[in-house]
This record gives structure tokens, sequence and C-alpha cells, in this order.
């Protein structure tokens, strides 16, 4: 068996998409994320110039083998195009080998280690009363785990809030960049009031979590974890830029608030300190950002060594493609945490049909051959790419924020 064809898709049903379809002289196929939110066109550039070329003739069994030859072959290697694109070729390979196993992909990798896998949804409001609101339809269709994010007085705009309440919030929502306006001040003495609030309404039981978006230093990340312990939080993601790995064992000296972190980082060397120095308890990786589901194995397997727990990122610009293998990876992994869930549009699903289902605050694996998702090439050609870039921060006198 060789590779015969390889092709990327570009399609916009909701957000932008790109797809990397493989296909084998013997008529099997298998399809891979190769989504980069904000830089699309440069992983489409990077597998149609250099990546697809190579592929081939080659064996698409290979995998581990082939993996290894796009990581060090290109000798610059890592950085989150690079990775998206080995990511998107390692996820169609696996697709295509558990179709030629006539297995569900969960099977491939060693079975099943949980019967259904726990996600966690998005709250978000303008207020701290529109928030609860949303909080309390969450946990009416099911959800076990809710993300809660409110806007803040004197503040116009918040990444990760919606611009309407009851409306899913949208990140890139411009051509070029927005800049929104930032206060950590006025977002330290916000913060544990809405988690006060949602305590008081929804109990004990409720799994809640919060993402800073990489906004605060790692006193004022310490400071937010202290004050934040009585509600207790599932976990506090992202509330330093990770690329000081050191600053998180300054802010576990602080706080018992577990910690989450991972969405941007594209290997395991990026984790490899925070999860030795048991610094984070949550990692949260991508299949589509981290090389696929080969290089993430190996990022989880060395996490479950530090009690640390898988929790993937999972909104709504990694395509089906992703969160299909994600579930089923998940549904394997031993030391599985949370699943991350932003429901995709009705246009989406239509583009990529898939085998996963949601019940009762839970995704439910699919048993299709391969990571059962699809995807109808004529419906996503009605969908073209229209270029979507994410906002960024300015302190209140004009200083870009930048830690």
């Amino acid at each position: 068996m060789k590779i015969e064809q390889a092709y990327t898709i570009v399609t916009s049903p909701g957000r932008n998409f790109v797809t990397l379809k493989i296909v084998t002289d013997q008529g099997e196929y298998g399809i891979g994320d190769a989504t980069l939110n904000g830089r699309e066109m440069a992983v489409v550039a990077y597998l149609e110039e250099h990546v697809i070329p190579t592929l081939i003739g080659r064996d698409p069994q290979r995998i581990e083998d082939i993996w290894h030859y796009l990581y060090r072959g290109a000798y610059w290697r890592r950085g989150p195009v690079t990775m998206t694109a080995i990511a998107a070729v390692d996820m169609a390979l696996w697709d295509i080998k558990a179709k030629l196993a006539e297995m569900p992909l969960y099977q491939l990798l060693g079975g099943k280690s949980r019967d259904r896998v726990m996600v966690y949804g998005h709250a978000t409001g303008r207020d701290i009363d529109a928030c609860l609101e949303e909080v309390a339809r969450h946990v009416d269709e099911g959800y076990k785990a809710v993300r809660v994010q409110a806007g803040i007085p004197g503040i116009a705009s918040i990444y990760g809030v919606a611009k309407k309440d009851g409306e899913p919030y949208e990140p890139a929502d411009a051509d070029l960049p927005a800049e929104h306006v930032w206060s950590t001040s006025k977002y330290l003495n916000h913060v544990p009031k809405l988690f006060a609030a949602v305590r008081e309404r929804f109990g004990d039981d409720l799994h809640v979590l919060h993402d800073v978006h990489h906004r605060l230093t790692p006193i004022e990340a310490a400071r937010l974890g202290k004050e934040v312990e009585p509600y207790h939080l599932f976990w506090l993601e992202d509330c330093v830029p990770a690329e000081n790995q050191e600053a998180f064992g300054l802010i576990r000296q602080h706080t018992t608030t577990p910690l989450a972190v991972g969405e941007v980082f594209n290997s395991l060397f990026d984790a490899k300190t925070l999860i030795e120095n048991q610094w984070i308890d949550y990692i949260r990786t991508t299949l589509t950002h981290a090389g696929g589901i080969t290089h993430v194995r190996r990022i989880a397997d060395l996490a479950g060594l530090y009690h640390v727990r898988t929790g993937f990122h999972g909104p709504t610009d990694l395509s089906p493609v992703c969160l299909g293998a994600a579930i089923h990876f998940d549904t394997w992994v031993p030391n599985f945490g949370i699943q991350e869930y932003m429901p995709h549009t009705s246009a989406t699903d239509e583009v990529f049909p898939h085998d996963y289902r949601f019940e009762n605050g839970h995704f439910i694996v699919g048993e299709t051959p391969g990571h059962g998702v699809d995807i109808d090439e004529q419906l996503a050609k009605q969908y073209p790419y229209k270029r979507a870039s994410l906002p960024v921060n300015r302190l209140e006198d004009g200083t870009l924020w930048h830690w």
C-alpha cells in the first residue's frame, strides 16, 4: 500500500477549517485537522509546498517512521505551523490504519479506559446575573462542568465573553486584530465575586472552571488562585503566559487551586518542566497543534507519571475532525481529566459528518472504523475562506499588554 494522493481542503462554515486528505493506491483514505486559528493559510502552504510532496509513494501504515521523518527532516523543528502540519498527517494516517484494521480508533490505541468522556461547556455573560443564567442553561442541558466567564464593570469588551448575552462567543471576530482594553486590578477585584455567586446559586457539586487567558503576572495569579480557593474551582486555566514555565512554580507556592495550561503548546518540550515539577494539574495540549496522536500520547504518558491529567483544548476553531479524534483519545487515555466542548454550527456539522454524540454532559465515542469523522467536499466548497483574527489587549493607558 502506498500514498497516492494528498491535498488540503479549506472551508469556513462558521469558522475557518483546514483539512488534509490522504488517499492510498488501494482507495482507502484518512483525514486530519490542520487548522491553526488566525494563521490557517500558513499551514496550507507548508503542507502543499513542503510536506505533501514527501508523502507520495510512502507506506501509510508506517506512522511512527513518517512522524519522525517530517519532524526531523525539516531541521527547523517544532513551532505551531510545523507541528499542526505534522498533526494533520498523523491524524489522517491513524484514521487509515484504524479503517484497515476495521476498528474504531480507540480500540487501536488500546481500548476503553472509560465508557463516556466528561466535557465542560462555556457560560458567559456581560455581568454576573447574565452569566448565572447561562450556567443554569448548561446545567439544564446536562453539563456536569461549566467554564464561567463574566464581563467586568468598567471594561467594554472582554475576550472570552460573548458580545450579546445568550449567544456563543466568537473570539476571531475581525479581519485584522481588534484592540481591547484591559484592567488587571478591576479583573482581580471582580472575579471572586463571580464565583461566590456561582456557588451560592448552584452549590458545591457543579464543576466550575475559569480561563484567565494568560493575562496575569505570577504574583497576581497567585493572589487570584488563593482568593478563589473557598469556591473549589476544577481548575484555573492559563493564568500566566507559559513561555516562562518557572512562573508556575511561584504560583504553586501560594495556592492549592488546580492549574491548567497548554493549549498554545506544540511539543512535549513545552510541557516537560511543568509536568516534571508538578506545577500543573491538567495539560491542555491539542492533537491538532502538537503533532497529532503519536506525539500527544507521549505527553500524556509523561503527565501520568506525575499525577497530571489531560484536559484537551476544544473550541470551535478546531474542526470536528480534531474533536472526533480527541474523543477516541479521551476514551482510551488512562489519565483523562476533562474535555472542552464548544458546539459547532449546524453548517459545520453538515460539512463534517461524524458519529460521536453528546449525552448528559458527556461525549460517547462512536464505533465507526477510524476516528469516525468525514468531510463532504462538495458542501465544503460552498463556504469559502475568510480571514479572521484574534484580538489583542491594551491597558487603560494605551500600553500593549505584553507579559
